[in-house]
């Protein structure tokens, strides 16, 4: 069965979601207090509903409790925020995403349950500089504040190199959890597999033994 996913709040992020799982063919309920929004949206959603009421007893007309995913993206406007996040979780929706405009709303946010909080600029500040500042880190994504995952370039440094000879959980605490070569991505690679000098290493670990390998390691 497809996932469905509901979006509340059609500002830059929210519409931008909206945008992309229209792309990827995922079916969206898109939810904004605005008609502007909603009908500048509505052509991209599964379906696009203008609520000036955003409560329990609306949220249940919609169906919203059959949906797998939420997404809550309210600008600055904090109380709508955490009162729809408290009120999502209550229906029982298993994964609410919400974006947060600061760290104290980030710090409220996580008090209640919500399961991830994104920081959209932060988030992207935080890729930006990781991909201009490092020859050899391509992309990073972080999972926590601590913890991330990144794609590595493999320099010659460790080319024809196996995996255990590597030896980067030992050596760095970190691990290779798949590796991209000519379009194909080996997932889970074991300990023989050999790397090639220019491979993506997709490696998980805390931001500090991701620093530590890549300026030791590569």
């Amino acid at each position: 069965m497809n996932k469905q996913f509901v979006v509340i709040g059609l500002g830059n992020f929210g519409g931008s979601l909206v945008e992309e799982f229209h792309e990827i063919g995922a079916e969206v309920l898109a939810i904004d207090q605005s008609l502007e929004k909603v009908e500048k949206y509505q052509g991209l959603a599964t379906h696009c509903v203008q609520m000036n009421a955003l409560n329990e007893a609306a949220f249940s007309q919609l169906g919203i409790r059959n949906m797998d995913h939420a997404f809550v993206s309210f600008g600055d406007d904090v109380e709508s925020s955490i009162l729809t996040t408290l009120i999502l979780k209550e229906l029982g929706i298993s994964q609410v995403w919400v974006k947060a405009s600061d760290n104290y709303h980030k710090r409220v946010l996580e008090k209640i349950g919500a399961d991830r909080v994104i920081h959209p600029e932060r988030d992207m500040a935080k890729r930006i500089a990781h991909h201009v500042v490092s020859e050899n880190m391509i992309d990073y994504i972080e999972l926590s504040q601590e913890h991330g995952i990144v794609e590595m370039i493999a320099s010659k440094k460790i080319n024809q190199k196996s995996i255990m000879e590597v030896n980067v959980r030992a050596k760095y605490g970190c691990t290779i959890i798949g590796i991209q070569r000519k379009g194909q991505t080996i997932v889970s690679p074991a300990a023989e597999e050999v790397i090639h000098k220019g491979d993506v290493l997709i490696v998980i670990g805390s931001n500090e033994d991701l620093y530590r390998f890549e300026e030791e390691g590569l």
